[in-house]
């Protein structure tokens, strides 16, 4: 009985979806012969496949006992209908609205009460997934950044990070001492947002650089969807020179891309919201200025270091991670190099906590205050080597050996002395920027982005609710697309109403993940621009850098196989990464 429902579930949710009727019609499948599944209707008869409620509208159907079977006809005995074209049927007709509703409960029913249990907890919160194929056993040699790489932090960081640039813009910018009265919200801002620096806005931008309706914020509060269309000159769309230049700042927007940056789009809203909420003007250009300038002194004058440094227990995470990674690493035979922004003795400290006082001896090269990006793409600033006390020396650098700390220094110079180059490099960092971008593009080494949200989004992807949630959004929206030619009043009414549930459901999966933005990765059904930037730039991306741990070191892995638009879904040979095996997956596999 289970194995028939979920046969009719995938038949009911491939018929909900126009596109992928129009494919199986044209390959002259039986179930659809009788043309795509826009010719459907209460009016219109289909050959061979019928639910129910559709038997009922049309008169009876003769019974069917197995799935209908591929079998070729001549041509001339299968013709290819021509979508909306009229059949004559003597059976009793019935009325469109009804129709369409019945084909909805028939779905609703469908989907959420032939859900299996399995369908939730899928996910692995610790699998690697793959843009591109990497077969680690060509990797020779491994690469990383330090912070949020290496040294994962706790959310604490965040708060210092905004008490102490807030307290700045009051005491040495001279802005009014009631900001102040803000703390940091923690569940706010999220990681790959733009922001409007000529108009104070917050958003969250997809891959076609159309903003999310939903996703914009003036200070603290929504911006409604009529105003921002106001604003953008009657359009959602912002033109790709404004969105972002190649690191991600552009002349009217900034992509926050860093996790540093969560305490900086905080600050910016709480400023604003409290020059809004107060009806103090005020120009937004200066503010962020000011703002930026305020976080960037947190980090230059070494306030960050010394939080983490005086209590390493509070803010570093999962250290003991690190060391196993490592240690396995180097025991393999794999050389192992070290380029980040931060000081050597802030590294040195972390290092030590985490991996132990030898930790340098995993290492055959350490450079630190890199001045990423700058190091992946000038050949300006030589490399200077530090002693024991990290005092500078004035020796030429020309070789790079083991057990020595380098400052600053560039990339050309790294693979003219080191010859690591290609794709036998694998560099790890969080920044797709600063970190990844220049790798990859222009120099050809492997990249594997860090992005710890992943392991929340994961849970909240093996959740129940965003199960029931995402499934049947996705049935609605194929029922949307194959019932949209009804065009009678009462039929556009239903259609509406389907609409406005669809709008609701965005909203309810929105929110599971953030109840401002939503998730970092998607903006409704698009990729996020986050998202685009992270396919581009990474081959592999995972939560943390201890999910290595899970894999052989000769394992290759390869990008999921996803039909493109015009494709099929013919194929399931490889399911998500992170997926467990299910025969209903093969089912599920009609969902667009």
């Amino acid at each position: 009985m289970a194995s028939k429902a979920l046969q009719s579930l995938g038949r009911a949710l491939l018929q909900g979806s126009g596109r992928s009727a129009r494919v199986w019609c044209s390959a002259h499948v039986p179930a659809l012969a009788c043309g795509t599944a826009a010719s459907c209707g209460p009016d219109k008869k289909c050959c061979e496949v019928r639910d129910s409620t559709s038997s009922a509208a049309s008169g009876p159907v003769p019974p069917q006992t197995q799935r209908p079977q591929l079998r070729p006809k001549k041509r001339s005995e299968d013709p290819v209908p021509v979508s909306g074209r009229s059949y004559s049927s003597s059976a009793p007709k019935l009325d469109t609205k009804t129709y369409l509703w019945a084909r909805y409960n028939e779905m609703k029913r469908l989907v959420h009460d032939l859900l299996p249990p399995g369908v939730c907890n899928l996910l692995n919160p610790a699998t690697i997934y793959a843009n591109n194929e990497v077969n680690l056993e060509e990797v020779d040699i491994y690469g990383f950044d330090y912070d949020y790489t290496l040294a994962l932090y706790s959310n604490a960081l965040h708060s210092m990070i905004f008490n102490t640039a807030r307290d700045f813009l009051i005491e040495n910018y001279k802005y009014p001492e009631g900001i102040r009265k803000y703390d940091f919200i923690p569940n706010f801002a999220a990681r790959g947002l733009h922001y409007d620096i000529q108009k104070g806005l917050l958003m969250k931008i997809d891959a076609f650089h159309y903003i999310q309706l939903g996703t914009v914020y003036r200070g603290l509060q929504p911006v409604p969807d009529k105003e921002v269309l106001e604003l953008y000159n009657g359009t959602h769309h912002v033109p790709l020179n404004q969105v972002s230049g190649f690191y991600g700042k552009g002349p009217k927007m900034k992509q926050f891309m860093d996790i540093f940056s969560i305490s900086e789009m905080t600050l910016l809203a709480v400023a604003n919201d409290y020059f809004i909420s107060n009806s103090i003007e005020y120009d937004p250009v200066h503010l962020y200025k000011d703002v930026s300038d305020t976080i960037r002194d947190v980090h230059i004058k070494g306030y960050m270091y010394k939080w983490i440094m005086q209590d390493l227990e509070k803010y570093i995470l999962r250290g003991d991670e690190t060391y196993a990674v490592l240690h396995r690493l180097a025991n393999n035979g794999k050389k192992l190099f070290l380029i980040t922004n931060s000081p050597f003795s802030f590294v040195d400290k972390g290092m030590n906590y985490m991996v132990g006082k030898d930790w340098r001896d995993f290492f055959d090269v350490i450079i630190v205050q890199a001045d990423k990006p700058h190091f992946f793409n000038d050949c300006i600033k030589p490399f200077r080597r530090l002693d024991r006390n990290g005092d500078l020396q004035w020796d030429k650098i020309n070789s790079l050996d083991k057990g020595q700390i380098y400052k600053q220094g560039n990339l050309f110079d790294f693979l003219r002395l080191t010859g690591w180059r290609g794709s036998k490099v694998l560099y790890f960092g969080d920044h797709l920027y600063s970190d990844l971008a220049d790798l990859m593009l222009r120099h050809g080494w492997r990249t594997a982005a860090i992005v710890p949200e992943l392991e929340i989004e994961t849970k909240v992807v093996n959740t129940e609710q965003y199960a029931q949630s995402l499934t049947w959004l996705q049935a609605l929206t194929g029922l949307l697309e194959r019932m949209q030619m009804h065009r009678d009043p009462e039929s556009q009414k239903v259609l509406q109403d389907w609409l406005k549930e669809r709008e609701e459901l965005r909203a309810i999966t929105k929110n599971l993940f953030n109840p401002q933005f939503g998730s970092i990765f998607r903006t409704c059904h698009n990729p996020t621009y986050f998202s685009r930037r992270l396919c581009r730039f990474s081959d592999l991306y995972m939560a943390s850098l201890s999910c290595l741990l899970n894999y052989d070191l000769s394992y290759t892995f390869y990008p999921r196989r996803t039909p493109l638009q015009h494709e099929a879904p013919l194929w399931m040979d490889q399911l998500c990464t992170g997926c467990m095996k299910t025969p209903f997956l093969e089912e599920m596999a009609h969902i667009r």
